[in-house]
């Protein structure tokens, strides 16, 4: 790890700020992904500043019916909400299905939004990566590519995005709410935080330089019937093959998201006007221009029986 300078902050405002006027500068809350990467020497911040002491770790009810979440409410705290775990169920369900209970303790609803890939090839300092290296080269285009993406990849990454957490945000139409370095808020929808690969894969998301996520807005609730289910290769501690979010609305209509697919959460408008007409039409709709390599080509009928199961429960009384 190297050698780095610590500052704490009083305010959102004033955290923008110092990150704006320190190059190399970093946010860090809990710490979960951050650390594992400066100790690989794949995150590499000159400056941390620490956001923990910011009032950011509250749940509150908003005037339109929703939630605002706090960027420092954890993962446990979230996951537990009784208002979420009624209201909101398949984000409950997203974030128990993630990491282990010591690390949900830890990890935090902004740094869930920002952790980064698990690809390999990423966190093997010795191969080439665009997102660590950009220009130098995708090893997993060509490699080992089980886990990775079938959909949205370009020709410079294929890497997928690690969040449960961001599948049921997506879902649900989340807005993220953040503030600038001049102290300016602004709001961004969920479906265009996250950003897919291109030809540039290190820019992962919308965020400018500086800019500090201070909370997560849910809508007002659907209601129905809300899933979340991951398909991994063991039970337990593990990133998703797949994994299907979805409610159903009691007259069949509904909405639905996959997860380990995709540089981000991936969900198209039109699955979700096709959840009337079954599992096979909405997996054609989301699977369109799925383009997998021969190891990854397992995932398509994955999808396919996943999203079946999950719909063919909804129907269940």
């Amino acid at each position: 790890m190297r050698a780095f300078t610590y500052q704490r902050v009083q305010s959102p405002a004033e955290a923008a700020a110092a990150a704006a006027r320190t190059p190399g500068a970093k946010f860090i809350a809990g710490g979960t992904n951050l650390l594992d990467l400066m100790k690989l020497e794949i995150e590499t911040p000159t400056h941390l500043i620490d956001v923990n002491g910011l009032a950011l770790d509250k749940i509150e009810a908003t005037p339109g019916g929703g939630l605002r979440v706090g960027a420092l409410v954890r993962n446990t705290d979230l996951a537990a909400d009784q208002r979420v775990r009624r209201d909101y169920a398949v984000l409950s369900r997203a974030l128990l299905a993630g990491a282990s209970a010591q690390l949900r303790n830890k990890a935090t609803t902004a740094g869930n939004l920002l952790q980064r890939t698990r690809c390999p090839y990423f966190y093997d300092t010795n191969q080439p990566c665009n997102k660590r290296q950009p220009g130098s080269g995708c090893s997993a285009i060509g490699g080992y590519s089980r886990n990775h993406a079938i959909l949205g990849a370009s020709a410079a990454c294929i890497a997928t995005h690690p969040s449960d957490m961001a599948v049921a945000m997506h879902l649900l139409d989340a807005t993220v709410e953040t503030v600038n370095p001049d102290g300016a808020t602004r709001t961004i929808p969920i479906a265009d935080f996250h950003r897919l690969p291109g030809n540039t894969p290190q820019v992962e998301h919308a965020l400018a330089p500086g800019e500090l996520i201070t909370a997560v807005t849910l809508p007002k609730p659907l209601g129905g019937k809300h899933f979340y289910r991951k398909v991994r290769d063991r039970a337990s501690y593990a990133f998703a093959l797949v994994s299907v979010a979805a409610v159903v609305l009691p007259d069949g209509s509904g909405r639905v998201a996959l997860g380990g697919v995709a540089h981000k959460p991936w969900r198209v408008p039109a699955a979700d006007a096709s959840v009337p007409q079954g599992a096979k039409a909405v997996a054609e709709q989301l699977l369109a221009g799925a383009k997998p390599s021969a190891e990854s080509s397992y995932k398509i009928p994955l999808i396919e029986r996943t999203l079946a199961s999950v719909l063919a429960d909804a129907k269940k009384g």
